[in-house]
Order: C-alpha cells, then structure tokens, then sequence
C-alpha cells in the first residue's frame, strides 16, 4: 500500500504536501465496491436500533468487519443528530498495530474511502499537535489502523450535511496519558461537536462469557466513572476467563471519554445494543468478540419525566445490602465495601437523589441525604449511609454494639419542582425543600405520615428547625416539593 501525495500549491516551498490517508480496511472489514458498500449499509441501517435520545454528544461504536458487527455500529449512528452542522466530529481509536507515547493526530492530508473523501480539519489538527506535546503526527500510526477507518462509512452513509474530522489514535495504554487527552479535549464536548469512540469489547472467551463480561464493562461505562471503568477491566482479567484477550479492545479511548464526562452532571448514557459475533448467521459461540452501542447524551435533570420511575423488588434488595454492608464495615472498620456493579439494573446506575435513614428501637438514630447528584444511585446510597451512620450532628457516631439493634430504611428521590402554592403540596406522597439566599431545609414525605402533622405544621417545623427561618419563615421562601420512594429492611426480607 502506497500513501497518496497531492500538491496543494505550486508554491512548495510555502506550502506542505498534502498527503490523503488512503483505505486499509476496504475489502476486508467492508466492502471496496462504492454500490456494494452503500446496499449493505441500508440494510444495516434497516434493522439498526431507532434514535432514543436527542442532544447526543458522544457514541461508542465497534469495529469489527461489517458482517459481525454492522448492526450495532448502525445503532451507535442512529443515535446522532444527521442532519446537523457539526462543528467538528473527532474521531477516537486506539491503536491495534503500533504502540508510543500519546495520540497521533492526522492533519496532512484527508480520509479515503470507496465513498469518496472525508474531510479532515486540518488546521484544527495540527493547532493540537502543535499547542499539545502529548499530540504528534505519525501516518504510520493510522495507515494500517481500520478502526477508525471502518466508522467512517457511517457517518458518510447517515450524515445529511458536510461535516469534517479530527482523527485521533491513541498509541499509549496510560490512564494518566488518557486524562490528559481529556483535559484538553475537553472544552470542545458539547452540542456543536460530536466525539465518536471504536471500540469492540470482549475478545474470544465463549458467548456466555463474553455477554457477562460485556455486560460488566458496559455497566462501569453507564455509571460515567473512569475509576470503575478501570476496576471492571481489572476484575474482568483476574477472574481467568478461558481465552478472553481483553474486555474492550479501545478501553484507551472509551477512558478517555469518561475523563471529559464525569464531572459534568447534565451527560446522560444510555446503552442502545448489544451483540457478538456468535449473534452472526455464521458466528463461533465458541469464541466471540463482543459489540456495544452506546450513546453519550446532554439532558437536564429539572426536564426529566420521572413519572414512570420506578425500582424492582430487586434493586430496592440490593440498595438496602449496599447500605447495610456500607454501615456495617465503615461503623467497625473504617473501610468503604467495593462495590461491583455488574448486573445491577440501569435504574441503579441512573444519577438520582437519595436519603438513608437509621431507626433503633422505633426511633430515629440518624438520616442525610442528597438531591443534587453527580453520581449513580448504588454511589450515592453507599455514601448516605456512612454519613447516615457518623456524622449526623443530632446524634453521636454509631457503634459496632449497636449494628444488631439497627434498621435501614433508603429513599430515593425524584427531581425537586419549584410551587407556586402549598395547595399543590400532598401530605405523605411529597417532600418539602425550603430555600432561601442563606438557609435551607428539607423533610421527606414520610415525616408527615409518621408525626400526623397538618400542611402548616409540616412546613413550620421544617422551616424553623430545619432551615433555621422562623415558623413563618417559610412564605418568603421558595418551596420545592419531590416524591420518594421508600423502602426499609422490614418491608424487602
């Protein structure tokens, strides 16, 4: 294979050589034939999974040849907006065939494909590898590389306007390099961009293996946390599953993509589809290579429709065991259980408020929680119970004697809305969250039904021992009401 060379400009002592990354992969992921290649990316399109989310700023896609895994990538490209003008659209692979420091980023030249030329932001990309020592070009990096290579043909396929490139391979297998790509790509994660991760998962453990392993490595993925995303690939390696390679082959990039999402509390995930190779008319289910499509969307919490939240018999059994081995091991220990969330439910993995409240002999022994959350609920509900358990200010730490005597109880909390009048207000189905410049204060819907309180009582002692207002204090304040749902060891046995 030969690199082609055009000239941009007569003038070659002012102007660089353009050099166009020619295709690899065709003709062996994908089809070379320009008729051939567009009637098998129809049909892929045609079985793929439909839009689920708008304002998606991110996919995770797999690379694999077209006949394995071409449904699910169509699926990951379902999810994007195609008729928008995106600013730029970067491109993430990690390297299969060579390995060095950083990332290359190419900007010489433009992207090859049957379909035609994919425009490459030349002067984008080489702003980065000129401002950035962690950026270089390297053509080898991506001549031989197909999996950034095989996305393209869906973005020309599915894109209705022009869109260009910033094509990134990452050659390194650091954490640390991968968090400082994140830092500086960063600035450009939002809704004029969009940033499109290669990646297959598991490779060639059996089919059971790899949909369990799959599955763990997409769960760490949904909980939006690079430190669990590591852990799951670690646990996966120790357990010694027979011929599993590797649990996802472009962790670098997908990690890279967490660094930039995890602290911004409006980046939803959501995992559209799932297959393997073994999915194939003509698959191994002896050894596989797992696929996931995965999309990386912006929704605000306060626009959420949360009516048709709700938690199975089983999460609420496996919130009220995080809760009791968090209070049981942090009250003797010290120590904060690990927790793996492979197999919970995506309503455990969901960015939700939540309260954990202790009762000793039918009295209260303490309770805190949280609305605000930039975390999954299992998180949240195992930092409620230490705080919960230890630094409740109304109550001395719990002590190991005490373990025996104590009840968990767990609230999970829908989104606070602002009102208008106390009318709207419904006494043991809604919270109450009172707010000033200066004071705040909160009771769960459940104080009401357990003290008898009247709407005004209910209110009143909320403001004045809660927020620290005044009984009245309250009807200069804005009032937020929510909704929980509550659940104790009592009630799940």
């Amino acid at each position: 294979m030969t690199l082609h060379f055009n000239c941009s400009s007569q003038d070659q002592g002012k102007q660089e050589k353009k050099l166009d990354r020619q295709p690899y992969a065709a003709g062996r992921f994908y089809s070379q034939n320009p008729e051939e290649l567009r009637a098998d990316l129809q049909q892929l399109f045609q079985q793929a999974i439909p839009k689920k989310n708008d304002h998606v700023v991110a996919i995770i896609s797999p690379h694999a040849g077209y006949v394995f895994s071409g449904e699910v990538a169509a699926s990951a490209y379902n999810q994007i907006d195609n008729t928008k003008k995106y600013d730029n659209i970067f491109m993430l692979a990690s390297s299969h065939v060579k390995y060095f420091n950083g990332a290359s980023v190419y900007y010489k030249g433009d992207y090859i494909t049957p379909l035609g030329a994919v425009k490459v932001n030349t002067g984008l990309a080489k702003k980065l590898v000129d401002e950035n020592n962690i950026f270089t070009f390297d053509a080898e990096a991506h001549q031989y590389e197909h999996s950034l290579e095989v996305q393209l043909p869906f973005l020309q396929y599915i894109m209705k306007t022009d869109f260009t490139i910033i094509p990134i391979v990452l050659g390194s297998q650091s954490p640390k390099v991968c968090e400082e790509i994140a830092s500086i790509l960063k600035p450009y994660l939002n809704e004029n961009n969009l940033f499109v991760i290669s990646s297959d998962f598991s490779h060639f453990p059996d089919y059971e293996d790899a949909t369990a392993v799959d599955l763990a490595t997409a769960n760490a993925i949904l909980t939006n946390s690079p430190e669990q995303l590591i852990k799951t690939l670690k646990r996966n390696t120790d357990k010694n599953i027979p011929n599993l390679a590797t649990s996802m082959c472009g962790w670098t990039s997908g990690l890279t993509l967490l660094y930039m999402t995890e602290k911004n509390p409006d980046v939803k995930i959501s995992a559209i589809q799932y297959k393997n190779s073994g999915d194939a008319s003509f698959g191994d289910k002896s050894r596989v290579v797992g696929y996931y499509a995965l999309s990386f969307w912006l929704g605000n919490e306060n626009k959420q429709d949360d009516s048709n939240f709700s938690l199975t018999e089983n999460d609420k059994k496996e919130l009220l065991e995080i809760a009791r081995k968090t209070v049981d091991s942090y009250v003797r220990d010290q120590k904060m259980p690990d927790i793996d969330p492979a197999g919970f439910s995506e309503s455990l993995l969901l960015h939700c408020g939540a309260f954990v409240t202790l009762h000793k002999d039918g009295k209260l022994r303490g309770c805190i929680g949280r609305f605000k959350v930039e975390e999954p609920l299992y998180r949240i509900v195992q930092q409620m119970a230490i705080s919960s358990s230890t630094q409740d200010s109304r109550f001395k730490p719990v002590t190991p004697d005490e373990l025996d005597d104590i009840e968990v109880e767990v609230s999970v909390l829908s989104p606070m809305r602002k009102i208008n009048s106390i009318d709207e207000i419904i006494l043991g189905k809604h919270g109450i969250y009172i707010k000033t410049e200066w004071a705040s204060g909160t009771f769960l819907p459940q104080v009401a039904s357990e003290t008898g309180w009247s709407k005004e009582e209910f209110l009143g002692y909320c403001a004045r021992d809660k927020a620290g207002i005044g009984w009245d204090g309250w009807k200069d304040a804005e009032v937020y009401i929510f909704e929980a749902l509550v659940f104790s060891e009592t009630d799940i046995k």
